[in-house]
């Protein structure tokens, strides 16, 4: 909470309300057993829409400058053959505390059973724990698990560590959050300034829309290290640029995706900004997190929510009219194709590997979410998190 030590005057009985809120909402209730129960079970999966990026491209570059240097195929990605042995491989999440990673835990653990291998997700604390997602890196090397799968909390601070794995003999993959590292066997993620352009677009057609002829929005979209938060911002200034109407980006509040410390950073935009604003842009974290600030301070009416990404939470505020509009990360078959990459490359069947896989986007806004294909992008409903797997036969 050093982060917002200037909001001490939200405190008190609005930070009590927050608190309660996110209880209501519900923390996620992890179970750890190995036996633990996965319904409903997936037997498969459609193949799922990509872009394959191959070198010669930019060195020490992101997923995007991937995508403008590298040779790009127009792909699917098929699932893969059941595994030939229970490899084991680690998965170093940047936390499990809200619907995404909840999602992401989702798209493992239930191809892991599908594929016949055993995991193990280790989730830091936050993305202020950039300490114990390396110390998780060193367990996990010592335990000597097969491969490991990181979304890493910057993206440049756990480079080093990334090429330290990569120099053991490891195969390292990356899964959503985007690194600069050039010792990641495999990245999957997907567009992080395509997230950024199409919310922010769906903004300017919606001003448009309402016959708004300029409009001030404001961000919260995340920790101000993290690879898939520089991509949203990234992408709305470029989308900004490009508008038809005058668009104003009065703040940007980075913080951690934490449900109250978002709430406050939204509570705060409100106590500056007020009545001027039009528009919000969140991370899955931060959206929501805006929701009771709008209502408690009686903008709801005036101000609109727009999120970066979805989750089954974030659809059923859409659906409400708490939330206008997301774009989709389709963070589960992200999930899955980064365990399916990692079992063909552990089995040999990867000729060529892709240096970058990028999941294509979608969109959700009221006129869709009635018929839009979740499973691609969210856990079931009723979904408890699962962190380990390991197959009966390999105990």
């Amino acid at each position: 909470m050093r982060k917002i030590s200037g909001m001490a005057c939200l405190a008190g009985g609005f930070l009590r309300e927050i608190i309660l809120y996110t209880l209501v909402l519900g923390a996620p209730t992890l179970s750890l057993a190995a036996d633990a129960v996965l319904k409903p079970e997936v037997d498969k999966f459609d193949p799922v829409p990509i872009y394959s990026i191959y070198p010669p491209l930019k060195r020490q570059g992101s997923a995007d400058e991937a995508l403008a240097s590298g040779r790009v195929a127009n792909d699917h990605y098929a699932m893969a053959a059941r595994a030939s042995k229970p490899w084991r491989i680690a998965y170093l999440f940047p936390h499990i505390k809200d619907p995404y990673w909840v999602g992401c835990s989702f798209g493992v653990i239930s191809e892991a059973k599908r594929l016949g291998v055993a995991v193990d997700i280790f989730p830091a604390d936050g993305y202020n724990d950039l300490i114990g997602q390396l110390r998780l890196l060193d367990e996990a090397i010592a335990a000597k698990y097969d491969a490991i799968v990181i979304s890493p909390l910057s993206q440049t601070a756990n480079n080093k560590a990334i090429a330290k794995v990569r120099a053991l003999g490891i195969p390292i993959f990356e899964l959503a959050n985007d690194s600069t590292s050039d010792d990641l066997t495999i990245k999957v993620t997907t567009s992080l300034k395509g997230m950024g352009v199409d919310a922010t677009q769906w903004v300017i057609r919606d001003a448009q829309q309402r016959g708004l002829k300029s409009i001030n929005i404001a961000l919260l979209p995340g920790p101000s290290d993290a690879g898939w938060v520089k991509g949203e911002v990234e992408g709305t200034r470029e989308a900004v640029s490009q508008a038809a109407i005058k668009v104003n980006i009065v703040d940007i509040k980075y913080g951690d995706s934490d449900r109250i410390v978002q709430s406050l950073l939204a509570a705060q935009l409100l106590a500056e900004y007020g009545k001027k604003l039009d528009y919000i842009l969140g991370c899955t974290g931060c959206a929501p997190a805006a929701v009771l600030p709008l209502r408690e301070a009686g903008l709801n009416g005036k101000i609109r929510i727009v999120a970066y990404d979805l989750t089954r939470e974030i659809a059923a505020l859409i659906r409400k009219g708490d939330v206008h509009a997301a774009a989709d990360t389709k963070g589960v078959s992200q999930a899955r194709i980064s365990i399916n990459a990692a079992v063909n490359f552990l089995e040999g069947r990867t000729r060529e590997p892709p240096h970058t896989i990028l999941v294509k986007l979608g969109l959700v806004d009221r006129n869709n979410v009635s018929t839009y294909k979740f499973d691609t992008s969210t856990a079931p409903d009723g979904y408890v998190p699962v962190l380990s797997y390991t197959p009966v036969g390999a105990r």
